[in-house]
This record gives C-alpha cells, sequence and structure tokens, in this order.
C-alpha cells in the first residue's frame, strides 16, 4: 500500500476515534480556543513556542499558593506570585520553567517547577467545507494538509478532493490561494502542494 495512503488512513482513524470521544472541535465550536484531549491539556511539541492568549499551568512543587493557571496576556506576559511579572510568549514551555525556577530561588528552596499549556489560542489552522467536523484546531506541532483534514475527521460524501485548496494570508497583506489536489497526493503526484499549515492557514474543502 502506498505509504502516505497508509498514513492517511491511520491518521483518519486516530481522528475519528477522538472525535467520537469529544476531543476535536466541531463545527460549532469556537475558533478562539483549542480541542483538548482527555486530560485536560494540549499536546504540543517540545519545540512549541507559545503566544498570546494561550492558556498556562504552572505547577510548583508542594507550593499550591504560587501553582496555579493563566493565561498570556496580549503583551506576551503572566504575573505569578512573589516573582511578579515575567516574559512567556516567545519561550517553549521548557525554557519558561527554566526561568520561573531560577527567580524562584531567592523565595523557595530548590522549586521544582512544570509548565504545561492547557489551551492553544496563539496559534491556530481551519478546516472548513465538506469535511466531518469543520473547525479550527490548534496548530501546536508540524501540520501538513493531510494532517489537517485527517483532524478534521475526513471527508463527507461528494467532496471535490481534487479541488482543495488553503488560504493563506501573506505579508504583503495580500491573501494566497494554494491548489491542493487530494488525489494527486496520495498517488504520490505533486508532494509539494501538501504543505506545511501556517497559523491562520485555512484549508477549504469544497
Amino acid at each position: 500500500m502506498n505509504r502516505i495512503v497508509l498514513c492517511f488512513a491511520i491518521a483518519t482513524v486516530i481522528a475519528g476515534l477522538a472525535a467520537s470521544a469529544g476531543a476535536q472541535t466541531t463545527a460549532g465550536s469556537s475558533a478562539g480556543s483549542a480541542a483538548l484531549p482527555a486530560n485536560g491539556t494540549a499536546k504540543v511539541s517540545d519545540e512549541f513556542v507559545i503566544g498570546p492568549g494561550d492558556v498556562l499551568a504552572i505547577n510548583v512543587w508542594k507550593e499550591a499558593e504560587i501553582s496555579r493557571v493563566v493565561p498570556v496576556r496580549t503583551d506576551g506576559r503572566i504575573s505569578l506570585p512573589l516573582i511578579g511579572e515575567l516574559q512567556s510568549s516567545g519561550h517553549t514551555p521548557r525554557q519558561l520553567e527554566a526561568e520561573i525556577t531560577q527567580r524562584l530561588k531567592d523565595f523557595v528552596a530548590d522549586p521544582s517547577v512544570t509548565v504545561v499549556v492547557q489551551e492553544i489560542r496563539s496559534r491556530m489552522f481551519n478546516v472548513l467545507g465538506m469535511v466531518n467536523h469543520p473547525g479550527s484546531y490548534p496548530l501546536a506541532r508540524p501540520t501538513n494538509v493531510l494532517d489537517a483534514i485527517a483532524a478534521a475527521g475526513g471527508f463527507r460524501d461528494f467532496a471535490k478532493q481534487r479541488d482543495i485548496y488553503v488560504l493563506r494570508h501573506e505579508a504583503s497583506g495580500k491573501q494566497a490561494r494554494l491548489p491542493f489536489n487530494y488525489k494527486d497526493v496520495i498517488r504520490g503526484l505533486h508532494a509539494e502542494q501538501n504543505v506545511e499549515l501556517q497559523s491562520s492557514d485555512t484549508v477549504v474543502v469544497p
């Protein structure tokens, strides 16, 4: 079996199971927040960069008064007891853990800090049209067009699989339209069409 077809089939099954458990964003979901898995946290890659709007769960072991869930403000900063404000936007969770640990050393002996991204609101992509679960999804790790379609539960009947496209806002302010022929891509043709998505990209399935 073609490797791309196999990978897509596996991803579609996983997405379907997640949707049945209520973990996926549905058509009525708000475009401003990410669907969360059953454990209440978003799954992010080690390279995920925190941005404004993201919600962080910060835990300091044996220090319940300091531990809390905080949103990242529009200026990219958060506030914590004892250490006050600090920049979180632009950092990975591990980098932020190190920064908080360093600042707490003046107040807590051997602080042990964990930072978990509970909700992703800074980086999202959209899937619209003839898919089973259209809506907004967190861009927590490298995601291409095939991944996006799988996350949205696959195609509905009569989807025009040859005429899919990605809408992207360019730095110039113009909107680019990137074609994606699903039938060709799964046959190993025009692999360049299976682009890695950027924040605010919209995959349209006619």
